[in-house]
């Protein structure tokens, strides 16, 4: 008897951390919806599920995936998840459109986006003014590579809808998509992009994995992947919020010291596309673009709104509160709690 009731005891001590903090959160359990989960634009997010960071901080989350991250936005605001995993101007966006979301920590530091050419149908290429009429592949309409693309077009003279924008997903879709010459040019990330380069079926043109690239594209620091959620639900549940950006921080500096084959142990074969060098080659060329803390730069919202103004003049004439679209404040204390991830 004595033995069981010390076994009982035990068993509840260990339960206990968690279910402490569980105590503490106002909703535990939820979801998050991401556009392309398997891409490494969302490598923290990956991270944070795989390593248990999320279930560490008392959590259950549900990740859902859609086909881009304009889509996986409909998800929270149509109410079937709570929380997005996904690019940092739709905040913008959609202060405009009159419904208040914020950012509360990062994953990327730049885009990592890339806009690159179909060589077999293409091969005559010289400049962006030439995909006038063509056909160009994004995740999703609406997505954060529609907006990359629109923009590249804006600098170049051209409009939205100069091209035609075909939705092709994260995955294998865009892939085949290109190799069998059904889109002209593509807007991708990772591994996507490096597969297409390695097999000679993608000719790149502008690259925002490179930090100094994607600053001169956007004319300053561009910040991307993050979790952002209407401000309604961070006000009413400030512990769980603070708790999602805990384990994405701590995902953030596990990346940053994590070599290619941790990587690979951590992440779902799925992911690697059917080819473990394409991965490894992939996250090298985009790790110095994911966040190294969380942290969303100062000027990050300025050039996230000249990004989407230069192609929308309602949007440009719009007086908008930027400090309203992120805070800092949640990732700041994760930095403080995890001070070496």
């Amino acid at each position: 008897m004595q033995r069981r009731h010390l076994l009982a005891s035990g068993l509840l001590a260990a339960a206990l951390p968690q279910w402490t903090l569980a105590q503490g959160l106002e909703k535990p359990k939820l979801t998050i919806a991401v556009g392309g989960k398997n891409l490494l634009y969302y490598l923290p997010l990956t991270v944070a599920e795989q390593l248990g960071y999320f279930k560490a901080e008392g959590l259950d989350v549900t990740i859902v995936d859609f086909a881009g991250g304009s889509r996986a936005l409909q998800a929270v605001v149509g109410g079937s998840a709570d929380v997005v995993s996904g690019a940092f101007e739709h905040t913008v966006n959609m202060q405009f459109k009159g419904q208040r979301m914020r950012a509360f920590v990062l994953q990327g530091a730049a885009p990592q986006i890339v806009l690159g050419i179909n060589p077999k149908t293409m091969a005559n290429f010289k400049t962006i003014a030439d995909l006038k009429g063509k056909k160009v592949g994004v995740t999703a309409p609406g997505s954060s590579t529609n907006v990359m693309l629109n923009f590249v077009l804006a600098k170049a003279g051209l409009k939205p809808s100069d091209v035609s924008v075909i939705g092709v997903g994260a995955g294998n879709g865009a892939v085949a998509a290109m190799r069998a010459g059904q889109i002209d040019a593509i807007s991708n990330l990772d591994p996507v992009i490096t597969l297409l380069q390695r097999s000679g079926d993608l000719k790149i043109i502008s690259d925002t994995r490179i930090l100094a690239e994607s600053d001169k594209v956007f004319g300053g620091p561009m910040p991307a992947g993050c979790l952002y959620a209407m401000q309604a639900f961070i006000d009413k549940h400030p512990n769980t919020t603070q708790a999602l950006a805990n384990a994405i921080v701590r995902a953030d500096k596990w990346i940053r010291n994590a070599g290619a084959a941790d990587i690979i142990k951590a992440v779902p074969e799925s992911f690697l596309l059917g080819d473990r060098a394409v991965y490894i080659d992939a996250f090298l060329a985009a790790k110095g673009a994911l966040s190294p803390d969380g942290m969303i730069p100062e000027k990050g919202a300025q050039t996230a709104f000249r990004a989407l103004a230069s192609v929308d003049d309602k949007l440009a004439a719009a007086k908008l509160d930027l400090t309203a679209v992120y805070s800092n404040d949640f990732a700041k204390r994760a930095n403080a709690k995890y001070p070496k991830g």
